[in-house]
């Protein structure tokens, strides 16, 4: 007989949908790839995955084909919410809007107002569940992403207690740390949820990222080597001690990225599409990014990118003082982001400083950082902590070869002198020597080319993460229904 695994995946946002940041492109397209698994995969099973995210303003209804589903009251103990459900399918998956006031009443996806954002996800959380029992549709797997849907977990263990949502296991993925979320213990006392005995440490008993930490059954950080980081005080945010503790339910997953949208034999963003046998074609690329920045054209001149948020997690202030360190070397650079206006005022500083080899751009464009990845040979990646990157993936698909600190993600998914190159503990000196010893590197087509095509060669599909991923629903799975 054929089981189905009932998972509902809830997210802040997801791509095509909305999308701010990685989580976007997480939420649109691992959902899509644990349906898609292959029946060998999965052994016989069906594994019906349920999208659930907050009606933004930013969602355009009528461009997805978002229609009303139904109306059903959220419990609260001064007067139900109403909430609004909308569906719609996303390659055949079925996906669905939640609205309600403290949705309604907050503009963007995330907010300013901590108080906004607190109330927002906290009864976008509990509706989220709350929908399960709407649809007669029971989970056998909640799948929270981050502090914004962590307080599902919270609840779904308070409901358990109380025997409700029994055989409902629950996994939180954590994408980035730091991001606790704010104080929501007025926020579940207005909807009746009481605060348990965690002990978690006094400052994080109120946060909703810790509390999730707390309640889920397992947690999943975004890479293997992030998973262990956490565990230390340079990355634990505070909560290292608490993780030890729970140590045996910590796992660390990979993403991956849409291995036919970032694929350059077919991406139709840049000039001349290329793979691994006609990479020769890939030169065109250059000369068009260094004709469209209004740089020299010259094939001889390595051309190093930047995409990137501007923020001190990525380390980008590190970039002015490592180039300018090696003046007298032959380089040019592209840097394509925004952020601080501080970091983008500094970068414009630089592009003065040098203006026959900076440019940067200041926004962000899809178009322009694909052809950034498909044009530039070397790809800048000097963050301070990156729990996955996706960035450092899609340059090695392109043949961009990757020069990046060795943290979390990158760790994982670049071998040194391979498909790119590490380099310990970021700084502006640190980064300077691995880019020296790069440039060393390029001239040596041979060599050049057998490190870009290693790279183009990597599996960094989503099939990969989506089977760790079946694979860990059902260890959780089976290790509830074995609990007294």
């Amino acid at each position: 007989m054929t089981e189905t695994l009932n998972v509902l995946f809830i997210a802040a946002e997801a791509e095509p949908f909305v999308k701010v940041g990685g989580l976007g492109d997480v939420a649109g397209a691992l959902p899509r790839a644990l349906r898609g698994l292959p029946p060998e995969v999965v052994e016989g099973s069906v594994v019906d995955v349920r999208l659930v995210l907050p009606l933004h303003s930013a969602v355009k209804a009528d461009t997805y084909g978002i229609r009303p589903l139904m109306v059903f009251p959220l419990p609260r103990p001064t007067g139900d919410v109403q909430v609004q459900v909308f569906e719609a399918a996303l390659d055949g998956m079925p996906v669905y809007f939640l609205s309600g006031d403290p949705i309604s009443s907050s503009g963007s996806v995330y907010s300013s107002d901590s108080a906004l954002d607190a109330e927002k996800y906290t009864f976008f959380s509990l509706a989220a569940l709350a929908l399960t029992k709407e649809l007669d549709w029971k989970p056998n797997v909640v799948h929270a992403n981050d502090w914004h849907t962590a307080v599902a977990c919270y609840a779904l263990l308070l409901k358990r207690w109380e025997g409700e949502f029994s055989g409902v296991t629950s996994v939180l993925t954590v994408h980035n740390m730091p991001f606790m979320g704010p104080d929501i213990s007025l926020n579940l006392e207005a909807y009746g949820i009481s605060m348990a005995q965690t002990g978690l440490p006094e400052w994080a008993r109120a946060l909703p990222l810790p509390l999730g930490l707390w309640a889920a059954d397992s947690i999943v950080a975004v890479s293997p080597t992030y998973a262990r980081e956490i565990l230390t005080p340079e990355f634990g945010c505070g909560l290292q001690d608490y993780l030890h503790a729970r140590r045996e339910s910590l796992n660390g997953i990979l993403n991956g990225i849409d291995s036919e949208s970032f694929n350059p034999a077919t991406d139709p963003a840049i000039g001349v599409n290329y793979g691994i046998p006609t990479l020769e074609k890939r030169a065109l690329n250059k000369s068009a990014l260094q004709t469209r920045m209004n740089l020299p054209v010259d094939p001889d001149v390595p051309l190093l990118g930047v995409v990137s948020r501007m923020d001190p997690q990525k380390g980008i202030d590190l970039i002015p003082g490592a180039l300018k360190k090696l003046k007298d070397l032959k380089w040019q650079a592209v840097i394509l982001g925004a952020g601080m206006p501080k970091m983008e005022e500094d970068i414009r500083f630089f592009q003065t400083e040098f203006p026959e080899r900076v440019r940067a751009e200041f926004k962000y464009d899809a178009g322009l950082a694909r052809q950034i990845y498909a044009g530039a040979d070397v790809f800048l990646m000097p963050s301070r902590y990156e729990p996955c990157g996706l960035s450092q993936m899609i340059a090695m698909r392109y043949g961009c070869i990757p020069i990046v600190s060795a943290v979390g993600g990158l760790k994982d998914t670049i071998f040194s002198n391979d498909t790119g190159f590490l380099f310990e503990k970021p700084t502006a000196a640190r980064l300077a020597t691995a880019i020296k010893k790069v440039l060393a590197i390029y001239p040596d087509h041979t060599r050049w080319q057998t490190i870009q095509k290693t790279g183009m060669s990597q599996d960094f599909s989503w099939d990969k993460s989506a089977r760790q991923y079946f694979q860990l629903y059902q260890r959780v799975s089976a290790q509830l229904t074995k609990k007294p």
